[in-house]
């Protein structure tokens, strides 16, 4: 069975470039600029999710740390992508399961995708 990533990142370059390696390596990849599909994790029910953290809504450090506090959605890895100088604190607050720093190294995106998944 193919995972589906959920990926949500508002930068349009970075969002296409992960989209398609993602997609390349076998995995369902849903895409947003927003973070509308995080009010539908039940329905899309990824194997984890891609959260920058820049947001126009607000914060992905924020919305993760609503995800980790639900009891139907805390399983999820959630994994925050930002280029904050201080990615790994802001994750560790967030509660999320791990970082990428912007700019990433594509090895770096599929060898934690792969270890989350």
């Amino acid at each position: 069975m193919t995972k589906t990533i959920l990926i949500i990142e508002d930068d349009r370059d970075i969002l296409e470039i992960m989209v398609y390696i993602l997609a390349d390596e076998g995995f369902d990849v849903i895409s947003a600029t927003s973070a509308e599909p995080l009010s539908n994790l039940n329905v899309i029910r990824p194997a984890m999710i891609l959260l920058d953290n820049r947001l126009a809504e607000g914060f992905g450090k924020d919305f993760c740390r609503t995800i980790k506090q639900n009891p139907d959605t805390t399983h999820l890895p959630v994994i925050i992508v930002s280029a904050n100088r201080d990615i790994e604190s802001l994750a560790r607050e967030s509660m999320a399961d791990g970082y990428i720093a912007k700019p990433f190294d594509l090895t770096e995106l599929l060898d934690t995708v792969n270890r989350y998944c």
